[in-house]
């Protein structure tokens, strides 16, 4: 007999649909659990920016709030509230750590987390400027990093510590600091600046350079505090060499040095443009026309360049030099003050010229 197909029950096709929702149940709640998990710590967090890289900055001692607060501020992240979240669940909150953090653009929440745990901070490059007196070194050192400036102020003027710690005083502690380039974690206190500070003037002071120095008859400091006169003196590094050739040649003679820049550091006027004989009155250990000797302590911070022309400078018979008048920046240099007197006859006529008083 033919086989007669009997009609599928309405109960068995009603399971069919009740699985089928469930499975579409199922992906749909597991396409959103994925999505919330790749939204929450995968997906890019950090706020594109046409001006450059982004910078998170957390001061010391400052709490997770304070940390969120940066970041809302600064509309740092697309969604903080992710972020937030995430963090909490790491136990980031207990252990937050001070620094600059870079925020690269495709970083996600994972990413920033565990940055931010291990302390991954990024470094500051930044170049120290020849500076003359320590507080305009803590203001320098300020705005860069987060080394209170009231705190490395009050250890350049500890006498004690500077002794104990760098063998230099309050007076010569500016022979410590080399201009130039600088790389140190924003987070750097007072102390570890200054640590780093004498870090890179022993990699300055190699065997060969301390060397140098003994055959001149000097030691480092003194070398730093002749370079901070001829930096005063001139920009050209052409004539450096020459000019620490004559401050050398007086020295050995006991000339007085007789400089200029000095002199503008005991009178506390580095803007004069015309040294006066009343000037060369004043009674200070910086006054180098009534004193032998080099000064007491350096009267800028001398680079490298200065520096180096004091240690190896230019062999020659020249006690005088003076500013040539052409505006040129470079020195007329003489053995005798007859020409000497000649030389700085012509610088005279042209500040003359021009008005120039004082």
């Amino acid at each position: 007999m033919p086989q007669v197909l009997r009609p599928k029950s309405s109960s068995a096709r009603l399971r069919r649909r009740v699985i089928k929702a469930l499975l579409l149940v199922v992906l749909l709640v597991g396409a959103i659990a994925l999505y919330g998990a790749w939204r929450v710590l995968w997906k890019p967090n950090v706020t594109p920016s046409p001006f450059g890289p982004a910078y998170l900055y957390i001061r010391t001692g400052a709490s997770f709030d304070d940390v969120m607060q940066s970041i809302e501020r600064q509309d740092l992240l697309l969604e903080p509230e992710t972020f937030f979240w995430l963090a909490q669940q790491r136990d980031y909150p207990q252990h937050v750590r001070p620094g600059r953090y870079l925020l690269n653009f495709e970083e996600s929440n994972s990413d920033l987390v565990s940055k931010l745990l291990a302390g991954q901070q990024d470094t500051v490059d930044f170049t120290l400027d020849a500076f003359k007196y320590k507080p305009q070194l803590a203001r320098q050192i300020a705005r860069q990093l987060e080394t209170d400036s009231g705190s490395l102020r009050q250890l350049l003027q500890d006498n004690t510590f500077l002794q104990q710690r760098y063998q230099l005083d309050t007076t010569t502690i500016l022979t410590l600091f080399l201009p130039g380039a600088y790389k140190l974690v924003w987070n750097t206190s007072a102390r570890q600046f200054l640590d780093s500070a004498a870090a890179m003037h022993r990699r300055f002071w190699t065997p060969l350079r301390r060397q140098r120095a003994d055959s001149l008859g000097l030691s480092p400091t003194q070398v730093h505090v002749l370079a901070s006169i001829v930096q005063r003196e001139t920009a050209k590094p052409e004539d450096k060499p020459l000019i620490a050739g004559v401050y050398l040649n007086r020295l050995r003679t006991g000339m007085r040095l007789q400089a200029d820049p000095t002199l503008l550091w005991a009178i506390g006027n580095f803007g004069v443009k015309r040294v006066l004989n009343k000037d060369k009155l004043v009674d200070s250990p910086y006054n180098t026309y009534k004193n032998k000797g080099l000064p007491p302590g350096p009267i800028t911070s001398a680079n490298r360049q200065s520096l180096d022309a004091v240690l190896k400078p230019t062999a020659h018979k020249y006690f005088f030099f003076c500013a040539r008048p052409d505006h040129s920046g470079f020195s007329d240099f003489a053995e005798t003050f007859a020409i000497h007197k000649q030389n700085a006859r012509k610088y005279q006529h042209m500040l003359d010229s021009l008005k120039i008083k004082r």
